[in-house]
Formats: C-alpha cells, structure tokens, sequence
C-alpha cells in the first residue's frame, strides 16, 4: 500500500513538472494582435472561393447568405470570448468542451477543431502554388515543401517574431483588398448586380433569390469568415487574456463583417455577378475586367493577393500547433507533442501536423481539402455552441470576465445556423463529407478504444 501511494505521488509529480515545462510564452501579444490573427486566418478567403457561390444562387441570394453565415460566426465569436476569457487555455473552445461534456465530448470537439486546422493549409498551400505559377510558371509538391520549411522555420524562431510578421504580411494583403475596391467603386453598377448566371425569376431581378439556393451558397459565404474562431488558441500567449481575447476576436470579426459586405457589393458591382462567379481570383479577374488584361494594378494585386494567402497558411499553422500542443499536454495525443523548446515554441506540434499536411498537399486537391476543413469546422461550431449553452446551465457561478450579449440565446443561433452551413456541405461535396466524417470516425473510436487509458 506504501508503494501504491508512492507511486501515485511520484505520476502526480511527473504530470505536475510536464505541466510546468509545458509553458508557452506569456505576453506575447496583446488585443491588437490578437485581432490581426483573427483577420490573418480569414484573409485568403476574401481573394478566392466565396465568388463560388454566384454559381448556385444570384446577387441577393449570395447577400441573405453571407448574413447568415456572418451572424453565425458573430454569434460564435460572443460565445468563444466569454468562455476563452472565463478558462483560457491554448486549447481554445474545446476546453469548455471537455468540462461540461466529459473527456470524450472534449475531444470530439478537438478533433473537429483539427481536422479544419491542419486541413486548411494543405488547401491554401496548393492555392499559392496556383499563383506561383501564374506569375513564375512554377509548382507542385517542391513548391509546397518550401512554404512548409519556411513558414514553419519562422515559427520555431519565437512566437513573438511569429506574430510580428504575421502582422506584417496581413497588412499588406489588406492593403491589397482596400486598393481593389476604391478603384472599382467608380464603375459599380446595381445592372451588374442584377446579372447572374444563377436566375430565379424569368427576368433579372436583382431582389430574386429562393430559399434553397441560399442554403446552397453557404459554404461559399464561410469563405469570408472561416477560422476567426480560432484567435482563443493563442490565450496562454495573451497579455491580459480576460481583457485581449474578447477585445481581439470581437475586433477581428467586426472588421471580417465591414469587408465581406464592401467585397460582395463591388466585385460583383463592378464586374457582374454572372463573370465574378467563374473567376478562379475575383480580385485580380474583376480589375481585369475593367481595366483591361494588361492591367498594372491587377497585376500588382495578384503579387500582393499571395500575400493575402500567405497570411492565412502561416496563422493558420499557428493555430494548429497550439491545438495540438494543448491536446498533448492534456493527454489526448502522445505527451511528446506538447514539448517546449529553448524559445517557448511546440516545435513538434508544429512539425508533425505539418508533415501530415505536406502529404495531403501532394494530392493538389484543394477544393477537396478546403471541403473537407470546412466541414470540419461547422461541427466544431455547432459542439462549441452546446458546451456554451451547457456552461451556462451547469456553471453559473463560474467567475466571467466578458459576458455575451443574448447568453444562450445567441448560442442557439450559432447551432441552428451550424448544422444549417453542416448539411449544405454534405449536399455540395458528398465525398469530402464522407472523408471528414471517416476521420472522425476513426479519431473518436481510437480515443474510446486506446486515448482514455492515456488521458
């Protein structure tokens, strides 16, 4: 009995000493950065994809889609600022998850949460060797190594020079969508609106729209704000996280709202919906349109819409490590994943999932990928919405810096809304659905199966 007792003090102080040493560094960022790491995860969405939806629905449908899709995520946002400053973890959303739904629900939700994580870059990684190509003719996999090594070589050197550049690159893809829409502003037209490929009504009408077409154009409309949700990943790098993380996510959203309204009226406005969507880059292509295919301007906003790329497949590496550096230091993954190096920095948690999207980017299947992401994350919305929602119920006493406007209300929106955005995508492309929910599949059973003896 002795020996058990020692043996139990002895596995509490080694968890104890892998809890100290997995520390990340604090203070690195306050809620400015915060809010650029919100805008850096999104912003590739504005310069590809969202176009996507004028092909299943006309200018109004594809307007009523991105408030809705804009609401969810709001919603979502007020929800993950209250929880992220009430327990903040590198675990983001998913540790609310675990404490109000039990260690499995914890990791369902985790696993979902990293499927659209490590998946994305994959997707955007082929997306930047598209336009690597249009400019220098060259591409595939030594391409996408490249952008691995360097990006993930820049994470290694600090999380603050992470940031810092980060900031710097989304600046710069910003400064490419403002430029866009102030030289496209003088040929808008409410005509071109009225064009679509998509026409409910005999006639155009630019008020046209069906309920179902909608529906349809909501993983498109996600385009524009996928992966905001995932600023509370860098809680334990906050300065004051009870005060940054809310100011820095509701920042970032707001700021996602204003450009996915100005993006949706002047593209189109200026190009017509029927042509923006069959653009494979609505920026560039609508400046191309207007101004001719020698276009200067265009062609610098091609070079700067890598930026625009760039900006999200680096953040988005950053997100994945911290999830995945949470998950193994709360046992959900081999221990060794949550290991710290010299400069505070989950050096395997950035390179595994790296090797792992490397791979998945020499399919070059970046639709499929982004598909697969996308619905990885509307289940995590619509897990996260529940454990909100729980919280409430169970934990009203728990201390909240930051309270949500409408308490659960706003959380049943965010449900509602998710599992709305969830069925349009296995509706869209039934196979990365099946391919999303097989990795889930297996994910969960292994941990039922293998992952609680470890956690």
């Amino acid at each position: 009995m002795a020996y058990f007792r020692f043996s139990l003090r002895s596995w509490a102080s080694i968890a104890m000493a892998h809890e100290e040493k997995s520390q990340l560094q604090k203070g690195a960022a306050g809620w400015f950065l915060l809010a650029t790491l919100g805008v850096s995860y999104v912003i590739s969405g504005s310069f590809a994809g969202w176009n996507y939806g004028f092909a299943v629905t006309n200018w109004f449908g594809m307007v009523i889609a991105v408030a809705l899709m804009g609401l969810m995520y709001f919603c979502l946002v007020l929800c993950l600022a209250e929880m992220s400053a009430a327990l903040p973890s590198a675990a983001g959303g998913y540790r609310i998850s675990r404490k109000v739904m039990g260690d499995t629900g914890g990791f369902a939700t985790a696993l979902a949460v990293l499927l659209e994580y490590s998946i994305a870059p994959a997707a955007i990684v082929i997306f930047i060797g598209q336009y690597i190509e249009a400019l220098w003719g060259i591409n595939g996999p030594f391409v996408y190594a490249v952008f691995y090594v360097v990006f993930i070589g820049v994470h290694l050197v600090g999380v603050g020079e992470a940031l810092r550049f980060m900031l710097v690159v989304t600046v710069f893809a910003v400064l490419a969508i403002v430029v866009t829409l102030l030289a496209l502003g003088p040929h808008f037209s409410l005509s071109n609106l009225a064009a679509s490929s998509y026409s409910a009504s005999a006639e155009p009408n630019l008020f046209s729209f069906d309920a179902v077409s909608v529906w349809a154009a909501f993983p498109f409309a996600m385009w524009l704000f996928l992966a905001v949700e995932g600023v509370p990943l860098a809680a334990e790098e906050a300065k004051d996280p009870a005060v940054d993380l809310p100011r820095g996510i509701i920042g970032a959203m707001l700021f996602l709202l204003v450009s996915a309204v100005l993006i949706v009226v002047f593209i189109p406005g200026a190009a017509s919906s029927r042509e923006v969507g069959d653009y494979g880059a609505p920026l560039v292509d609508a400046l191309k349109h207007v101004f001719g295919e020698e276009s200067v301007l265009a062609d610098v906003v091609n070079l700067v819409g890598l930026a625009g790329l760039i900006a999200s497949f680096f953040s988005i590496i950053f997100g994945y490590s911290r999830l995945v550096f949470a998950m193994s230091r709360e046992g959900y993954l081999p221990r060794f994943m949550s290991a710290i190096s010299s400069r505070k920095v989950p050096h395997w948690a950035l390179i595994i999932p790296g090797v792992i999207g490397f791979l998945c980017s020499i399919s070059g299947e970046g639709e499929l990928m982004i598909n697969i992401a996308v619905i990885g994350a509307t289940l995590s919305y619509a897990l996260q919405s529940v454990s909100y929602i729980l919280l409430k119920r169970d934990y009203a006493g728990l201390h909240r810096p930051y309270r949500a406007p409408g308490g659960k209300k706003t959380a049943y929106v965010t449900l509602v809304l998710s599992l709305l955005a969830l069925t349009s995508c296995f509706a869209y492309d039934l196979v990365a659905a099946l391919i999303a929910l097989t990795l889930m599949g297996l994910g969960v059973g292994y941990y039922v199966l293998l992952g609680q003896k470890r956690a």
